[in-house]
């Protein structure tokens, strides 16, 4: 089996008909870990509903930035609005803006929405978003790990669409289920090299998603630094609106 098996196998596993058939999803989320509090940014993700589209890179957080307030990625840009759509602040090109030293100490909102809104919407895409032509997607070494081995496809994400990093690995369990995603977070840094593993899946609508996250540091060896646990993610709740219900 390789590549384009392997990835016809996960993408089943994962509902890939009920994903197929919405237009976005909608997810209740809690994020804790390290990373946040390095960047004085400790509570500002603990809860809150993304709405995350299945197609385009547009994800909707909210609340965001207080009561009354929402944030939005769309076409790479972020701002965070009102309610009522009144745009109360906004960057257009918000990527280069890691590269300058205030970042290495401390995040604005805008910094950190832009990070969750790319990181959200792919972690809800993947593994389907691999099947677009403009995804380069190769069979790798599998990881062993517990007395069990997971299958691996090495991601190279298309110029122009955010992630944590060009190159990612993702490995499957033997039900075809993502457990580990290895990347660089190259926002924080290119030290940022992380192995984020997922466990506690469940079907919502159809979709199948792993409810609990972990990012670790990754050592040279791929082990992970278990005691350091960077970002965790809690997800509660998953809607998958169909896309014949945006067209009545």
């Amino acid at each position: 089996m390789g590549a384009p098996d392997l990835l016809e196998q996960v993408v089943e596993a994962h509902g890939g008909a009920a994903f197929d058939a919405a237009s976005h999803v909608v997810v209740n989320v809690g994020c804790g870990g390290w990373a946040f509090p390095m960047k004085r940014q400790r509570n500002a993700l603990a809860d809150f509903t993304g709405t995350v589209s299945t197609s385009e890179q547009h994800v909707v957080l909210a609340p965001y930035g207080g009561p009354g307030r929402r944030g939005v990625l769309e076409r790479g840009a972020v701002r965070i609005e009102t309610d009522a759509g009144e745009v109360l602040a906004s960057r257009e090109d918000p990527r280069p803006c890691y590269r300058r030293l205030r970042r290495q100490f401390w995040w604005d909102d805008l910094d950190l929405l832009y990070f969750a809104c790319y990181a959200l919407w792919g972690y809800m895409n993947a593994p389907f978003m691999f099947r677009r032509p403009d995804f380069e997607v190769e069979e790798a070494e599998p990881w062993h790990e517990h007395g069990e081995t997971w299958r691996a496809l090495r991601v190279r994400f298309p110029e122009g669409v955010p992630a944590h990093s060009r190159e990612q690995s993702y490995y499957f369990d033997d039900r075809g289920l993502l457990r580990r995603n290895d990347y660089t977070a190259e926002v924080f840094g290119s030290w940022a090299k992380a192995a984020h593993y997922c466990w506690e899946h469940k079907s919502f609508d159809g979709v199948v998603v792993p409810t609990r996250r972990a990012a670790m540091p990754r050592r040279r060896n791929g082990k992970p630094l278990t005691a350091v646990r960077l970002v965790t993610i809690a997800i509660e709740d998953v809607a998958a609106r169909p896309r014949a219900a945006d067209q009545r």
